[in-house]
């Protein structure tokens, strides 16, 4: 026995466990489907050669495609002894059959957040401050110099917390390793049955299990009751049980039901098994090691942060150095006394704070969950706040049709007999009276089998409402089906649903499929019922239900209306063809259903094993009867097609991925606005065009739909996918704009997904609800979930519409392109202020031998607070009116910061900031009897005595000089936060007053910063430790004029940026 637990405790423990794993999940599926694509697109590896894809070893195991007898022999073992004690001697030396814990990397990530970014810039500031206080302050160190370092210390902290907040994300797979293994297992050694720990088993060994047993490794099974079921929920996130047999049913070693794979559990009967892999050779422990090794992914916000954050990190760390290498190797031998080494270091110190914009993580943080916050409220949850901008680049979105698309709520529309179509409404009305007209005989046949062949279920909670009301459980198709029958009741032909459901009971069923494309159910009659059971509808029926397209060619006759049979020749076929297609062209989903009496099938008989009736049914799925047709109709929801031409209209594809059948999807497609041309090529067409050969040489970036050659239609099957090559996907990427691909299967979506991605840059989005949408969505770059789908696709998801509707894919859209264009507008906000004009001060104190104009407390503080608290109201603006029409951002080529960028910080905003600053630094020090000549180049002049001022007069107008400066930034930049609101309007139409662009934390920001100017001018602590001190009133004024002529000025350039714009300013426009 594995384990210690009883039976009925343990099969529904796995349930609750595997709703926690559904990273395992994920990652168990994408393997299947590699290992899948692998086998049809790739020769088989040789024996022994060893390689680092998982799923290419897990291509090599063949175990289960040798026979019972080939087992014992490769792994030298027996079913009556087992292994003998020495053999299990010697395979202990491969090690414990234990799976290995997923290396932690929490310390990689707090150093991460603790020195990446800017922080190893203000670590090195730091460290040099607490130098320069001591001992390089020795014999006075200056507090102000240990005052900075705490400021800087401070700096460190919230940039590292606002690091985490944006890159936090915790892997939930496996909280606890142990959970997944098995205690004990049951083992035949030395001809013994005995009972050993899990951990002791080793390759060949015979382990038996019985129901509610873990399996304790990967076995092979030698023996199986005809009753034996395993739970595979844990793997799979599908809580079907899985039959355990003797013959492989799959080539992929993920599939085939004669592996019993470590950590699910027996439900039912019992079974042997040979070990063939143990720990981390074992199929979970190859996720868990997949797990592992997943490098972390940089977000296109991250991207782009961090190529800012080197850019600006280069120049900030050259100009320390250079400010050092001057002072040791020019200032401090040319004039001594101007700087001692404690000096010279605060000083060069600026170089650093000066130069980055301290605040910048932290208005990323606030940006990313201020939108995240919008999106809530508009039923868009976004699970890791850095994927927002992604949003913003999307490309290509691969929708999903029912649920999203379309309502969701499916219903039967039309039924259709070979010589006859009737609409449901007319049916309830016309023939389930009593005593009305004579109902077609056939609705007999075509009840039983949309009643009988069904795998969803009314909740029994509900079953005193009406039926429309109900609950059910199970898919929409089944459920529109489900409600029709159960309504259906016909006096005069004696249909009625309960007596139905209490003639026949169902013996086998084989669920609908994505590859099948189909369902299965025998029924036989009940035999507890009392009454003899006469004439056709007493017998055993195989039942089946799926797509006409794959029903048609197993199906050998068809029922006409009057209940009589006809040959399915090929003009019947014909016609019946030529109905689904006009059905599906309105719209509709068309279902055949089929039926074959069990009477008919060689080898049936009663007591069959399922794997055996599985086989069975399989092998005997032919000379069916075509009983009739049903059109299902799910309408198209009211607001997709207003959301597609808006989505379209931001320059996005939208392609069409769904299961149906490709009229249905085309029809739907039209419908809603995917494809908008008469004309749409099939894969012959696509392949014999210029385009085909056009694209076929190009590279993957260039590889995407020219602007001037208008919109091209296409629409692929899941056949046609199946058969595309390199050359054909280039064509398919690059030459069409509208693309419909039906009858995919999740590993055909997962192909088109990548596909996609590896072409034109493309930014690709999917949509998907189901367990095996997982990998794609995985795949993607931003997986989106539907809110009622299941806990597996949420988990591989990015984004999770809560209310399913594809009109909040133009708000995440929107809300991504928003967070780019406030993060650009952010950092134009604080680099002309809180950079250029802050390093201006550095650079004339370091190399004119002027006095620092702005202290390095001063410079860190407004760095990150008057600047933090005024950039918030940047992001909350609205929308640009054009947001919308623009193109989607190409994440590799369209950087946060290009040339225009630094033109608009360096030489237009800023160059009129540090310039106005400057004056007031001047004009305050001419009122104080010192000229511009007495102030710059004086270098180790400014001592006692210097123009008949003591020490500490100058050292007063110093101080003073330097809270000028820094009130003078602080209100030029109200000019600069109302400049940068816009890229293109005026000020006039988008005031943060009243209006469409109303936005009242703008004002709220300009009086925060003003009350904060004020406290550390006034604050009697910070005179103290930091020397601040009161400035004269004009001094408060000035600024105003300088923040309205930068606005100005920039309100000239917006006014010259509409008016022409093919002009050169329009071309430099940010």
């Amino acid at each position: 026995m594995v384990g210690n637990s009883s039976p009925s405790k343990s099969a529904p423990e796995v349930g609750s466990n595997a709703g926690k794993d559904h990273e395992i999940q994920i990652q168990y599926r994408t393997l299947s489907i590699h290992v899948d694509s692998m086998a049809e697109s790739k020769p088989k590896h040789q024996k022994g050669v060893k390689t680092a894809d998982p799923a290419s070893a897990l291509r090599q195991i063949d175990v289960h495609r040798i026979t019972v007898d080939e087992v014992y022999t490769r792994f030298s073992t027996s079913p009556a002894v087992g292994l003998e004690t020495n053999a299990v001697q010697r395979r202990f030396k491969d090690g414990k059959n234990v799976i290995s814990s997923p290396p932690t990397q929490y310390w990689k990530k707090a150093l991460n957040y603790v020195f990446g970014g800017f922080n190893f810039l203000m670590w090195i500031a730091f460290i040099v401050t607490i130098l320069s206080y001591e001992p390089l302050g020795e014999p006075n160190p200056a507090a102000f110099n240990l005052g900075v370092a705490v400021l800087l210390l401070l700096v460190i902290v919230i940039s590292a917390t606002f690091y985490a907040l944006v890159d936090w994300h915790a892997s939930r797979i496996m909280n606890s390793i142990k959970t997944l293994i098995a205690e004990e297992a049951s083992v035949i050694r030395d001809g013994k049955h005995q009972t050993v720990p899990a951990r002791d088993l080793v390759v060949g060994d015979v382990v038996a299990l019985s129901m509610g047993d873990r399996v304790p490794a990967d076995l092979r099974l030698v023996e199986v009751s005809s009753d034996v079921r395993f739970d595979r929920a844990l793997l799979t996130g599908e809580s079907d049980m899985i039959p355990g047999t003797l013959d492989t049913t799959s080539e992929n070693a993920l599939e085939t039901r004669n592996l019993a794979l470590t950590s699910t559990f027996v439900v039912q009967g019992c079974c042997t098994g040979v070990v063939f892999a143990i720990g981390d050779n074992t199929v979970m422990g190859r996720i868990v090691a997949m797990s592992g090794k997943n490098k972390f992914k940089l977000t296109t916000v991250q991207r782009e942060i961090w190529f800012f954050t080197k850019i600006i990190s280069t120049l900030a760390l050259g100009l320390f150095c250079l400010s050092l290498i001057l002072w040791a190797a020019w200032l401090k031998n040319s004039f001594p006394g101007f700087e001692t080494a404690s000096q010279a270091i605060v000083n060069s110190i600026g170089c650093l704070t000066a130069f980055v914009p301290q605040g910048l993580p932290v208005c990323v943080a606030l940006s990313l969950t201020i939108v995240a916050k919008r999106m809530a409220k508009r039923n868009v949850l976004v699970k890791n706040l850095a994927t927002i901008e992604t949003l913003g680049c999307m490309s290509v979105l691969c929708s999903d049709k029912t649920g999203t698309l379309t309502v969701g709520k499916m219903s039967v529309q039309t039924v259709a007999f070979l010589d006859g179509q009737f609409h449901v409404e007319a049916i309830k009305q016309v023939f389930a009276a009593e005593g009305s007209h004579s109902a077609p005989a056939a609705l007999r046949a075509l009840h039983q089998v949309a009643r009988l062949c069904n795998g969803a279920k009314f909740d029994s909670a509900t079953a005193h409402l009406p039926i429309e009301e109900r609950q059910v459980k199970g898919d929409a198709t089944d459920t529109a089906i489900l409600r029709f029958a159960e309504e259906l009741s016909i006096p005069t032909l004696h249909i009625s649903t309960p007596a139905l459901l209490t003639s026949y009971e169902k013996i086998f069923e084989i669920p609908f499929n994505s590859r099948n494309k189909w369902m299965l159910s025998v029924v036989q009659p009940r035999s507890d019922d009392g009454r003899a059971k006469t004439g056709p509808d007493t017998d055993r029926w195989m039942l089946v239900k799926g797509g006409p397209d794959v029903l048609f060619p197993k199906c050998s006759t068809v029922l006409k209306a009057d209940g009589s049979v006809a040959s399915l020749d090929q003009s019947l076929l014909s016609s019946l063809l030529a109905l689904q297609e006009r059905w599906s062209n309105e719209g509709q989903r068309v279902l055949a259903l089929c039926r074959r009496p069990l009477d008919s099938v060689k080898g049936f008989e009663p007591g069959l094993t399922a794997n055996d009736m599985e086989e069975l049914m399989y092998a005997s799925l032919k000379g069916l009867t075509l009983v009739g047709l049903v059109g299902i109709r799910d309408p198209p929801r009211s607001d997709v097609p207003g959301a597609v031409k808006t989505i379209r209209r931001a320059g996005v594809r939208v392609f069409m991925v769904t299961g149906d059948f490709k009229l249905t999807a085309l029809a739907i497609a039209r419908q809603v606005g995917i494809v908008t041309q008469e004309k749409v090529d099939s894969i012959k067409e696509m392949r014999s065009s210029d385009a085909a050969k056009r694209y076929a040489t190009l590279e993957p970036p260039a590889i995407k739909p020219s602007e001037d050659e208008g919109d091209r239609a296409l629409l692929l099957t899941g056949d046609d996918v199946e058969t595309l090559e390199e050359a054909d996907w280039n064509a398919v990427i690059g030459n069409y704009t509208e693309i419909v691909f039906a009858r995919t299967t999740p590993e055909q979506k997962l192909r088109i997904v990548e596909m996609t991605k590896a072409r034109g840059d493309n930014t690709v989005a999917v949509t998907g609800d189901g367990v095996n949408d997982a990998p794609a969505l995985k795949a993607s770059d931003i997986g989106v979930a539907m809110g009622s789908g299941s806990d597996v696709a949420k988990e591989a998801a990015a984004m999770i519409l809560l209310n399913n509707d594809l009109t909040s894919i133009v708000v995440a859209i929107e809300m991504g392109r928003l967070v780019f264009d406030n993060l650009k507008k952010v950092i134009l906000y604080l680099m002309p202020a809180g950079t250029y004009t802050e390093f201006m001060t550095v650079f004339c104190n370091v190399f004119l031998g002027m006095q620092l104009a702005l202290s390095s407390y001063l410079q860190v503080c407004f760095s990150i607070t008057n600047d933090v608290v005024m950039s918030i109201a940047l992001m909350y603006e609205k929308p640009e009116s054009d947001l919308m029409l623009r193109k989607p951002r190409n994440a590799r080529t369209d950087r946060l910061t290009d040339w225009r960028f630094f033109f608009q910080i360096y030489l237009f905003i800023g160059l009129m900031m540090w310039p106005c600053a400057m004056s007031m630094w001047f004009i305050f020090m001419g009122q104080q009897g010192l000229g511009f000549y007495d102030v710059i180049l004086v270098y180790n002049k400014w001592t006692d005595g210097y123009k008949g001022y003591t020490i500490d007069q100058l050292t007063q107008f110093v101080n003073v000089g330097q809270c000028i400066y820094y009130v003078t930034i602080v209100f030029m930049q109200y000019g600069g936060l109302l400049a940068v609101r816009n890229r293109r309007v005026s000020l006039l139409q988008s005031n943060p007053l009243w209006g469409p662009r109303r936005n009242l934390v703008v004002p709220m920001g300009m009086i925060a910063t003003a009350l904060i100017a004020i406290v550390n001018l006034y604050g009697p602590g910070l005179q103290n430790v930091f020397n601040t001190t009161p400035i004269p009133g004009m001094f408060w004024g000035i600024p105003f004029a300088f923040a309205f002529g930068i606005l100005t000025v920039d309100e000239v350039r917006k006014l010259l940026v509409r008016s022409y714009p093919n002009s050169i300013i329009a071309k430099m426009a940010w």
